[in-house]
């Protein structure tokens, strides 16, 4: 990791704030460094630009309604229009990476300068609307996705260039709603969740198209490079989260009460470590920016089956007549760990079912939930440790040892709102009694309703932009299979094939070409059920892009029945409807005052014409 800071400028990464931006899976060595599609230094005057224009656009605070708004007097056509003139005829296509750039300087800014923290929020929701106009108002797709999109760039801080990302990356990182929920955007996502949009192998830092999206060929589409495409690298996952889960349940339902493995058993250790494994092998490529909520969740969890797994062997290294009973001693604690992991099984399902909206949403609440709860714990901590030194201090009878059990277990009662005042009659009467009583009013009326506050205040912040918070995990749930993806993708439990009967017995000696050769043929053996059904499916839907291209339509168009129920008869022109709606269309892009306004000046031009006519009239009839 020292060669990857000082490669990417990280050594003042706390001073640069640039932490959000090791978030996922990077290179493992140099070769497979994506450069900047453009010179960074170009990219960073282009993102000053930018910078310098929404600083003049808005001076002064403004209400963030009058940036967001549909016609809104500050984000105009001509400031549009500026701002995607940033980069000359040169350097165009970075104008929107360069805008969540600046997007980012502005939020880093209102935390620095809190005095002017709402001129800056506003600022940087100018950069989010401007962003979302010039994607949306894009009419060429293949460049709206190849280059304003997908084309990596880098810009210079403190004189080191930093990591290469797109616009794509650097919405999610930032979490720049209003981008992430353009059409546009959205469109590459879907492309790149289908596996229309690839990585080009011979440059990376280019996406390119899938060429093989109107084949209707079967066998073209039986290709193990297709397991790259997020939709069926998904797929496999959720099949093998499922029947692990399944394997689970048929192990602790089927308990072995001599304490031998069974194939169940067998099977469900076995795709533990393969799980274990790639989470080793991504924290190995990473470091510690790959330590989120989900990591530890699923570590913890392995752990568990780990313990189950070791005090099983433990349990083997004694006689079946065991007179000490230690084989079932030690088979009872491994069926304990293996039921108390229960829980945790089933909550690790929502990983994987995060691609539907229902389970999505929640799960971005109870993400915030939990930030939010971070300060209700952090208090907590602090009053309970205070009480419980108080408590300490005023026992007299016992031993400081024997009693701090006893005072834990009642203040987490408390916390738990089930307090027990009548052991508190010994601490030193009656202090130690109303210490009780005040410790547990602060805890169940004070911090829970600060608590209950903030549960509050984050399920209405997520539930009132549901639909754009299920967007933005979407996205994040593409672009990690997308960024620096494995050549060869093998899913655990399959990357242990790939460990120990690949990289380890042939990788080191074997020529480059043919052992990419046998890793294809091994993942064509390996994924050979799926590839027949995505080649049934890659066929039919490559008939459906054919006839949208020879209608004119979009790649992923389908027809729906109110464009079907016309039948192609129906002429708005001919019969006149086109006309009379136009009649009676109003006009919502500019404001009703703006057009009162706009009729009454109309209106007092035609007045001073008039007087100005009368006047000219009178005086060469009296001269």
């Amino acid at each position: 990791m020292v060669q990857w800071k000082k490669l990417f400028g990280l050594d003042n990464q706390d001073r640069y704030g640039l932490r959000d931006e090791m978030r996922r899976l990077l290179p493992t060595n140099c070769n497979d460094l994506i450069p900047s599609a453009m010179p960074p230094d170009a990219v960073t005057k282009v993102a000053l630009r930018l910078k310098y224009q929404v600083e003049q656009v808005i001076p002064c605070e403004l209400e963030e309604f009058k940036v967001t708004k549909a016609n809104s007097p500050v984000i105009t056509r001509k400031v549009i229009a500026t701002a995607k003139s940033a980069g000359g005829k040169d350097y165009d296509a970075c104008v929107v990476y360069c805008l969540l750039v600046c997007y980012r300087w502005f939020r880093r800014q209102a935390i620095l300068e809190l005095w002017d923290a709402d001129l800056h929020n506003v600022r940087a929701t100018a950069c989010e609307v401007l962003a979302k106009q010039i994607i949306e108002l894009e009419e060429d797709q293949d460049y709206l996705l190849q280059d304003l999109l997908l084309k990596r760039y880098s810009i210079l801080i403190g004189g080191e260039p930093t990591e290469p990302a797109n616009a794509v990356e650097r919405a999610v990182d930032s979490h720049a709603l209003r981008v992430i929920a353009s059409s546009g955007y959205q469109k590459c996502i879907n492309y790149l969740w289908r596996g229309w949009v690839v990585q080009d192998d011979s440059y990376p830092s280019n996406f390119i198209p899938w060429t093989q999206k109107v084949n209707t060929n079967y066998w073209d589409h039986f290709d193990p490079d297709r397991m790259r495409a997020p939709l069926y690298q998904n797929a496999v996952q959720v099949f093998f989260s499922l029947f692990y889960l399944a394997l689970y349940t048929a192990a602790i339902n089927t308990i072995n009460s001599t304490g031998d493995l069974d194939v169940v058993e067998g099977v469900l250790y076995i795709m533990t470590a393969g799980f274990m494994f790639d989470e080793i092998a991504k924290f190995w490529k990473i470091g510690r920016y790959y330590i989120g909520f989900w990591n530890v969740f699923n570590s913890t969890l392995y752990t568990l089956l780990c313990v189950s797994f070791i005090t099983r062997v433990i349990a083997l290294g004694y006689p079946v007549n065991d007179d000490a009973g230690q084989r079932r001693k030690f088979n009872e604690l491994s069926y304990n760990f293996l039921a108390f992991s229960a829980p945790m099984f089933w909550m690790r399902l929502l990983l994987y079912l995060d691609t539907f909206r229902f389970f999505g949403a929640m799960l971005v609440v109870l993400k915030m939930m939990m930030k939010e709860s971070l300060i209700f714990f952090a208090l907590l901590v602090i009053v309970m440790v205070g009480f419980l030194q108080a408590f300490i201090g005023l026992n007299q009878l016992d031993n400081n040892s024997d009693v701090t059990s006893f005072i834990i277990k009642a203040m987490l009662n408390s916390v738990m709102q089930s307090p027990d005042f009548g052991g508190f009659d010994n601490f030193a009467p009656p202090f130690g009694l109303i210490l009780y009583y005040i410790f547990t009013f602060v805890v169940m009326v004070v911090l829970l309703n600060i608590l209950i506050a903030l549960y509050n205040s984050a399920y209405a912040d997520i539930t009132d932009n549901a639909v754009d918070e299920y967007m933005a995990l979407f996205s994040q749930k593409t672009l990690q299979f997308v960024r620096a993806p494995d050549e060869n993708v093998f899913i655990p439990p399959f990357n242990l094939i790939e460990v120990f009967l690949l990289i380890l017995p042939f990788e080191w000696w074997l020529p480059a070409p043919r052992y990419e050769r046998l890793n294809n043929a091994v993942m064509a053996v390996l994924y050979a059920p799926l590839l027949l059904v995505t080649a049934w499916l890659e066929k039919r839907q490559a008939y459906r892009v054919k006839r949208n291209r020879r209608n004119g339509e979009s790649d992923e168009d389908v027809v729906q029945e109110w464009e079907q129920a016309g039948g192609g008869e129906v002429d708005f022109e001919g019969d006149g409807w086109a006309k009379r709606v136009e009649g009676s269309r109003p006009n919502v892009e500019t404001d009703v005052a703006v057009l009162e306004v706009r009729a009454l000046r109309g209106q007092v031009e035609e007045l001073m014409k008039l007087v100005k006519a009368g006047g000219d009239g009178g005086a060469n009839g009296g001269t």
